[in-house]
């Protein structure tokens, strides 16, 4: 018989702030025009302008033959160019970029199949249903859902309600 009273299960956590894994999702075009941005831990609003010209630049510059993953600040950058628009992920250290590289995959696949061919007007249109996919996707900084039937699943109960 073992003896567990002087044991402490208890697990530290660690500050909020380390356990994002996910800092902020940004959607951009070649100006740098941001076209969605949704970020999963706190940033200034003051501060959140800079962050996404300063990001936005860094990735714009880049060439083509360059990796999609670069170490930016505190931060990695994880991009993916479509058409006219970037999408550009920021991750903690911890995170696997090839990961996020296939949710950035994951995520114009299920814009693709609800737009039928998604495009930048559509995104600006219908931003409200963009955030809906994205938030079904990730929620605080962590991905949740990358089943396309299961994350388009609200917006199409949305649809038939409108519809009726």
């Amino acid at each position: 018989m073992v003896c567990t009273d002087n044991i402490d299960f208890t697990i530290p956590l660690q500050p909020a702030t380390d356990r994002i894994m996910i800092k902020f999702v940004l959607m951009v075009n070649r100006q740098g025009q941001t076209r969605l941005s949704r970020y999963y831990h706190s940033v200034e609003l003051s501060r959140r302008a800079a962050l996404e010209a300063d990001v936005v630049r860094y990735c714009l510059s880049r060439k083509k033959d360059q990796c999609s993953f670069v170490e930016y600040k505190d931060f990695k950058l994880v991009y993916r160019q479509y058409a006219a628009l970037y999408i550009v992920v920021g991750i903690t250290d911890s995170e696997n970029e090839l990961s996020i590289y296939e949710l950035v995959h994951n995520f114009v696949e299920v814009l693709d199949k609800y737009f039928s061919r998604v495009s930048e007007l559509d995104i600006m249109f219908n931003l409200d249903r963009v955030h809906i996919i994205l938030d079904e996707m990730i929620q605080n900084g962590h991905i949740v859902e990358t089943n396309k039937s299961r994350i388009l699943a609200p917006l199409t109960t949305i649809d038939k309600m409108v519809d009726s």
